[in-house]
């Protein structure tokens, strides 16, 4: 049947199913049978007999709502830790390096196991660290340190894209990067205390700081090995409909543990596509943009007469409080579908480029602390936004798992170029640096907005596809028609 563009259609299909098209977009719904399906029968069922559309009506609405909670309940909070623990001690360069074949290996040693060794190697460098003598050991420390820790992240999303759909990423993504971001409170009053314990058992507040960090991170990576869990379909809490429902359920494009662990031709499709390259550029202005910022914030801070350490990292309390309720905010709303993803990483661009401009225009302490306070937290809540709309865009679990390691990896070269614009020749002032800052967030938004035009289908389709899913819910009905990557075929035409 050909599209009807600008109504809504609904027909009555077979045996209680119905057919509805908004917009070229076609919702096939069917009434949930529930537990008729012996979902308390483990032996009755199993995953291999049942079709996508018996898994997708097994459970009641309120089924999968329980079935959602008892999955992030079980996944979230170690997700969060892992998070938070890895915010705690961030490097640059060999994270990079190292990132994206992190991620193509997070699959085929799972992820509990390779978290775990994630953890546990850059707890190890983290707490030798605390043994640094000179810049040569310190910067060899990061170097490890950043090998380490590389590929932690990005699994993280990846892991969430086994599990969950696109469009209910966003609110498991804002709880990691809220509790993430506690980190700078918590580092701010750790800081602080340990610089008051310096010269006990003759270290020094940061030997101290290092070596607590790195034992707490060796101990917590058994927690992750033993608890964390890996796929949907290889988990022991889960009856095999509940392992079936929660795999019908993800678009055709998601990663599935079932596929090969390695798909060559996924990467060289990834890399062939417009948009792994554009969102990876905007990540790298969003970076280089607030990152040099983020980095010059302790020299902000002096220059208002806070030059003692401990101090200062209590005044960076405030930054992490605001990202944590702009983060909130923003994922919530997000979470809603009711207005268009790319609105919110757009909006946070516009409200960056309004405080940049007060640094550049009115360059005073107070002045430039405020704007700083707004600008980066806007900044931070900017990526929660962004990686459900990556995660849309993203095929197959070779393609998936390479696509956002890259972004997340190439992405941060800001980290490193970011900073180098702050150079002694503009101080005191730095307004050129400044408005360097936020004409790369400008650009941040640009960039942002084409990406919109580009994956507006896509997008589109995949909010209304939650919106059906909303209202199908209240009738107990399952939606058994699923978002396609338009764009992506619009591409290779």
């Amino acid at each position: 049947m050909a599209p009807n563009h600008g109504e809504d259609i609904r027909i009555v299909v077979s045996q209680g199913q119905e057919q509805h098209s908004h917009n070229g977009f076609h919702i096939q719904t069917a009434k949930r049978s529930g537990k008729s399906y012996g979902t308390d029968n483990n032996t009755a069922i199993t995953e291999e007999n049942l079709t996508r559309e018996e898994a997708l009506t097994a459970l009641t609405a309120d089924e999968e709502q329980k079935l959602l909670r008892k999955v992030d309940w079980r996944l979230i909070p170690l997700l969060c830790m892992l998070y938070l623990v890895k915010k705690l001690d961030e490097t640059n360069v060999p994270y990079i390096i190292a990132e994206i074949p992190s991620n193509l290996l997070i699959k085929r040693f799972k992820p509990s196991r390779w978290q775990s060794r994630i953890m546990l190697s850059w707890g190890i460098v983290t707490a030798c660290t605390a043994a640094v003598h000179n810049t040569t050991g310190l910067y060899a420390c990061r170097f490890f340190l950043g090998l380490a820790e590389a590929g932690m992240f990005p699994g993280i999303i990846l892991q969430l894209s086994y599990w969950y759909r696109p469009d209910e990423i966003a609110v498991r993504c804002i709880w990691i990067y809220a509790v993430g971001n506690v980190s700078g409170i918590l580092g701010g009053l750790l800081a602080y205390g340990f610089h008051a314990a310096s010269g006990a058992g003759g270290l020094s507040g940061w030997q101290w700081l290092f070596a607590v960090e790195g034992i707490t991170t060796v101990l917590l990576s058994f927690a992750v090995l033993l608890y964390l869990p890996d796929f949907p379909g290889n988990t022991k809490w889960l009856s095999p409909i509940e392992k079936s429902f929660l795999q019908a359920r993800l678009p055709q494009n998601s990663p599935r543990s079932s596929e090969r662990d390695f798909v060559g031709r996924e990467i060289v499709r990834a890399l062939k596509d417009k948009r792994l390259w554009l969102f990876t550029l905007s990540w790298a202005l969003m970076t280089c943009g607030k990152n040099g910022i983020d980095f010059y914030r302790p020299t902000i801070i002096a220059n208002m007469g806070f030059s003692d350490i401990a101090t200062a990292q209590i005044l960076n309390i405030p930054i992490s409080a605001l990202s944590i309720i702009l983060i909130l905010f923003l994922g919530y709303s997000a979470n809603s579908a009711r207005y268009p993803l790319p609105l919110y990483p757009i909006g946070c661009t516009g409200v960056i480029v309004a405080m940049y401009s007060i640094l550049v225009v009115y360059p005073n302490d107070v002045g430039v602390y405020i704007g700083m306070i707004i600008g980066i937290a806007c900044g931070t809540a900017w990526f929660p936004v962004m990686w459900p709309w990556r995660a849309q865009t993203v095929n197959g679990a070779t393609g998936s798992a390479f696509a956002i390691g890259f972004v997340n990896s190439y992405g941060q070269v800001g980290d490193a170029l970011g900073p180098q614009m702050f150079q002694e020749r503009y101080q005191p002032k730095n307004q050129v640096p400044f408005g360097l800052s936020m004409g790369l967030i400008g650009l941040c938004g640009i960039v942002c907005g084409v990406l919109w035009r580009i994956t507006r289908q896509t997008e589109g389709d995949t909010r209304k596809h939650k919106l059906a899913r909303l209202e199908a819910k209240k009738n107990d009905e399952a939606v058994l028609d699923d978002v396609s990557d338009r764009d992506l075929n619009k591409l290779r035409d």
